[in-house]
């Protein structure tokens, strides 16, 4: 019962956060929190199976979805969300469309690939116990260089980055990371569910919160440049420089607008001048041939 209540938490934390952060890319449709937001709702369909499997009894399909969205694909799409963050666009994109074609193959692979043994009903197997050489050979693969990726990303904002939102950012981000890996390694090596649920909800919430650090900022980011070692430019560029080049330019456009107003009024002036002078001299005329009439 703890398992299920502990891995259905989860399951809604990550679900909730999934939700906030694809939030955050629909309003302004930037890639890492698009990945990011991808990488939780696996991680909430990963808890999801787990909670079935604690509640009903593991089989077949609930453990094939737990392993595949819990062990395979979605340390692979955090680490693309910190790809997004740190490297030029094209490069990103390129690590993007890899992703999908491993997530998908892992996927093909999970879904045939036969049970070398029988599953528990009660407790959850380990993949080496069930599952012959290529689906743990992704599993380990996925998770060890997504793990690496995301950290390696902590340590470089760290050195190069000098914005210290970016590299609290990454910290959090990595430490999440490391943290659902040790929820892995309570089941594989302690064999505790209930050490691997209360892992799972710490990780993604510390995950979450780092999400949060990057993507939060007081002012719209400037367009995107290139830094000097690669990377995008716009998530670390200067903010108060883009405000001052936004107010030099309105004050220009202001300065512009009045003195085209002072120049039309005083064209007008100048044109209206003549026609009131002879208006004015024509009720002259007029008044004097009144006066002088009998």
């Amino acid at each position: 019962m703890l398992h299920t209540a502990l891995a259905s938490a989860a399951a809604l934390v990550a679900l909730a956060f999934s939700m906030c952060t694809f939030e955050r890319w629909m309003a302004r449709h930037r890639p890492h929190e698009l990945a990011w937001s991808v990488s939780l709702a696996l991680f909430a369909l990963a808890s999801g199976a787990l909670a079935a499997g604690a509640a009903l009894g593991w089989g077949p399909v609930t453990f094939r979805l737990f392993y595949l969205f819990g062990a395979i694909v979605n340390v692979p799409f955090l680490a693309l969300g910190t790809v997004y963050l740190l490297a030029p666009r094209r490069r990103a994109d390129l690590c993007a469309v890899g992703v999908v074609v491993f997530s998908a193959f892992a996927a093909g692979v999970v879904v045939v690939a036969p049970f070398t043994a029988a599953l528990p009903r009660h407790e959850l197997a380990r993949g080496s116990e069930v599952f012959g050489p290529l689906p743990r050979i992704l599993a380990a693969s996925a998770s060890g260089l997504g793990a690496l990726v995301v950290v390696a990303g902590a340590v470089w904002s760290a050195t190069k980055v000098r914005r210290a939102r970016v590299v609290v950012a990454n910290v959090l981000i990595a430490l999440g990371t490391l943290i659902t890996g040790a929820s892995g390694l309570f089941n594989s090596v302690l064999d505790e569910m209930t050490g691997f649920a209360v892992a799972l909800v710490v990780g993604i919430t510390v995950l979450f919160a780092g999400f949060l650090v990057a993507t939060t900022g007081g002012r719209r980011p400037p367009p995107a440049r290139a830094l000097p070692g690669g990377g995008n430019r716009s998530y670390l560029a200067s903010e108060d420089e883009e405000l001052d080049q936004r107010g030099a330019e309105d004050q220009r456009q202001q300065d512009d607008h009045h003195e085209s107003r002072a120049g039309s009024h005083a064209a007008s002036k100048v044109t209206a001048s003549p026609g009131r002078m002879r208006s004015s001299a024509a009720a002259d005329t007029l008044s004097r041939a009144i006066e002088t009439s009998p």
